[in-house]
């Protein structure tokens, strides 16, 4: 029997028969990004306690393989899926059987395990009239919270900056190769690292108070300063690296411990037009310098996206109007076994196909008051306010409206749902119009990026050498932090790689930070910072080993060869 049947024997003992999934066609989705394409991988461990997960990295730390750790692979750089240029064997951990919350200190923080999502959260705590940290965009697309952390995600709420805590229970492999399980949760488990793993998901513990940071501290100052010269938050930001947070699968986190904030109460939201980009500049800078309170969110979203987001994302809007987000996950297992039986036969991309299709006959989504200022407008902002500001912010609306040549309105609650909803699946409908007219395209080039906080130049013509090259670009993001997604679909005959390469020395320039909340993945070069955190992390390199175009050798081979991402 070979090594590799004992390992597989060993892994399919620990977590069940059922749960070890080897077969290629049963791997796509687990080894398939949301935007990355398909690495190899030996095997998909699917443990159903943190103890299994635990004998499962013991295992795993014991063989020569690849171990990478994955949540609910919705990441957009490809950051939980087998790099490309492995050599050794890997193993996808999958931990979405692990889901589990424990409330501490009536709500205002939790404990959650690896499998939970951002919607299980916010479920859980609203009755308690809080939410977490992210409530709409990741949220929509089943994101893991633990997956957030390690990633230092961002998120439209502009007062809570990026996904961070410095409370968190994890395993990592030392110097000398040997794992170890580290407890950073200001909470008393015991010295045995399975009972401690046992009585955490079980609640067998008691609740103590940390003075450690579990959220992003002082980011509502940080973005209010729009005229310095560096981005409000960025994915490698060094004050933002903390053991779990931003080791992006560098570490096995087993549990982080995070704030949860008040609901706002008697929010409103306004819908904004223009065809003058400085205005709203302007209008950003009034709100964060002059306001008392910052706003919720503040939206960005140009014509091309709209209309983008209106013909290839109509399903995915009415899907969620519909099911909600709790079903979410189980539909994009199914549209990846979907794609898996139309690969087997020829046919690219089937799932898509069937679902533009068929959007093609469902209703109009979107209110009429949007659709005017769709026509009137190429620039739209969704500008959502607390209760106690909304005197405040009409009243500058209405200054602002009456010096400039935009207009807005105030949405009813069914508009202000579906103007937020709009927004946010733009990012899947540009992976759709790829998929859709594939023949007529070379590829996509998906960029994330934080611009400096006094940046006045935020939006601009293409470059005129790129122009032939870009079929339509698709502009939308989190206005007021500055973080902006860029999605240049390339057409045929162009090189998505060459582009992307002109795109970001043309940001560098800028003095912009990339990539600013979806991390770097296997799409971005992780810069020396971040890179020399990942080592210091795990000085083996077992873990989710290539993240950042880093070497992908055992030990960190410094001299190993690292290329562009495609």
């Amino acid at each position: 029997m070979t090594s590799t049947n004992n390992l597989l024997d060993d892994l399919r003992a620990i977590v069940g028969r059922s749960h070890l999934i080897t077969a290629d066609r049963s791997t796509l989705r687990y080894r398939r990004g949301f935007r990355a394409a398909a690495g190899t991988a030996l095997a998909v461990a699917r443990p159903g306690s943190l103890v299994e997960l635990w004998r499962v990295v013991k295992r795993l730390a014991a063989a020569d393989v690849a171990i990478i750790v994955q949540a609910a692979n919705t990441g957009l750089t490809g950051g939980s899926t087998p790099d490309a240029r492995l050599t050794r064997p890997s193993v996808i951990i999958s931990t979405m059987r692990l889901s589990g919350i424990h409330l501490i200190n009536e709500g205002k923080q939790v404990i959650s395990l690896p499998g939970t999502t951002l919607a299980q959260l916010e479920d859980k705590v609203r009755p308690l009239r809080r939410e977490p940290h992210s409530v709409i965009g990741s949220s929509c697309f089943g994101a893991s919270v633990i997956g957030g952390i390690c990633n230092n995600s961002g998120g439209s709420l502009i007062q809570r900056g990026p996904a961070y805590t410095e409370l968190s229970l994890f395993a990592r492999i030392d110097e000398s190769g040997a794992l170890r399980l580290v407890n950073q949760l200001g909470i008393d488990l015991g010295v045995d690292d399975e009972d401690m793993l046992r009585r955490l998901e079980a609640g067998e513990f008691e609740a103590q108070p940390s003075n450690a940071p579990a959220s992003a501290p002082n980011y509502a100052a940080r973005v209010r300063a729009v005229d310095e010269a560096t981005p409000a938050r960025f994915n490698a930001d060094p004050e933002h690296l903390h053991e779990c947070s931003g080791s992006a699968g560098h570490l096995v986190v087993f549990a982080v411990r995070t704030d949860t904030f008040p609901q706002a109460d008697g929010a409103a939201t306004f819908y904004l037009g223009t065809n003058a980009p400085d205005e709203l500049t302007t209008l950003r800078r009034a709100m964060l310098t002059e306001l008392s309170r910052l706003p919720v969110s503040a939206e960005y979203m140009h014509r091309d996206a709209f209309d983008v987001a209106d013909r290839y994302g109509r399903d995915t809007f009415l899907a969620i109007r519909t099911l909600g987000t709790k079903r979410l996950p189980a539909l994009f297992a199914l549209k990846a076994r979907l794609d898996a039986a139309g690969e087997a036969t020829g046919i690219r991309a089937l799932s898509d196909r069937l679902l533009q299709g068929i959007s093609r006959l469902l209703p109009d989504h979107l209110p009429a008051r949007m659709r005017q200022w769709r026509d009137r407008y190429e620039h739209h902002l969704i500008l959502k306010v607390e209760g106690e500001s909304l005197a405040e912010v009409r009243r500058l609306l209405t200054v602002h409206a009456q010096t400039t040549s935009g207009a807005f309105f105030e949405c009813d609650a069914d508009e202000a749902s579906r103007a937020t909803l709009h927004r946010f699946v733009a990012a899947g409908a540009a992976i759709r119009y790829l998929a859709v007219n594939h023949a007529r395209l070379s590829g996509l080039v998906a960029l994330d990026v934080a611009l400096p906080r006094n940046a006045r130049t935020w939006v601009g013509p293409l470059r005129s050498d790129l122009k032939g090259a870009i079929e339509v670009v698709l502009h939308y993001g989190h206005f007021f932090c500055h973080v902006f997604h860029r999605d240049y679909l390339v057409a045929a005959g162009a090189d998505p790689g060459t582009i992307k390469a002109k795109l970001l020395a043309a940001l560098d320039e800028e003095g912009a930070e990339y990539p600013a909340e979806h991390n770097v993945g296997r799409q971005y070069r992780a810069k020396p910072a971040l890179h020399q955190f990942y080592r210091l992390l795990d000085p083996t390199n077992r873990f989710n080993p290539g993240v950042g175009l880093t070497p992908v050798a055992p030990g960190w081979d410094d001299n190993d060869e690292i290329g562009d991402a495609e």
